[in-house]
C-alpha cells in the first residue's frame, strides 16, 4: 500500500528518512544537513514550514519530498517551494511522482498557502500536472533553472 506521510510520523527513524534523502539529493554525503533540517521541522495540519515528506510502500521509503522557504534559488521573494521531489529508480513508471506533487500542493494549502513554486531543468514534465512556467532564476553557480507555480485551491 502506497502512502505520503510526514517524516516526523514514520515509525521508522528520521535517520533512516535523512539517509534516504541525502542518497537522493547529495551522494549520500549530507546526511547531517537533512537530519537537522527534519530535526527542526513541522508536522501536523496548522502551519510551519520547512516539511519534509516520504512517500512508502508496505513501509519501505520509495519517494520523497520536501516543503521549504527557499529552494537555493534567487528568487528568495516567492515561497514555499515544493524541492527534492524523488522517486526510486525501482518505483518509477507508476506515475508516483504525481502523487507527490498533489501531496505537496495540498499540503501548501493546509499551511495557508495560495501558491506553491518549484524548480528544475526538466523541461515538459511538470506542464503534465498543471504546473506553469513563469520565469527563470538563477542557482548558486550562476546557472539559470525553470521556475514554476501552481495554485493550492485546485
Amino acid at each position: 500500500m502506497i502512502q505520503v506521510t510526514n517524516v516526523k510520523d514514520y515509525h521508522g527513524s528520521l535517520e533512516e528518512a535523512a539517509e534516504y534523502f541525502s542518497k537522493a539529493w547529495g551522494g549520500g554525503n549530507n546526511k547531517p544537513f537533512y537530519l537537522d533540517a527534519m530535526q527542526n521541522s513541522y508536522r501536523g495540519n496548522n502551519g510551519g514550514i520547512p516539511r519534509f515528506y516520504i512517500m512508502l510502500d508496505n513501509n519501505q521509503i520509495i519517494g520523497c519530498y520536501a516543503l521549504i522557504i527557499n529552494d537555493f534559488i534567487s528568487r528568495h521573494d516567492l515561497y514555499p517551494w515544493l524541492a527534492a521531489v524523488y522517486i526510486s529508480k525501482s518505483h518509477r513508471g507508476q506515475a508516483l511522482a504525481s502523487k507527490l506533487l498533489a501531496h505537496g500542493v495540498k499540503e501548501a494549502g493546509h499551511c495557508g498557502y495560495d501558491t506553491v513554486y518549484l524548480t528544475t531543468n526538466h523541461d515538459g514534465f511538470y506542464e503534465k500536472y498543471g504546473w506553469i512556467r513563469i520565469e527563470d532564476g538563477y542557482e548558486p553557480g550562476g546557472d539559470l533553472t525553470r521556475i514554476y507555480k501552481i495554485s493550492t485551491n485546485l
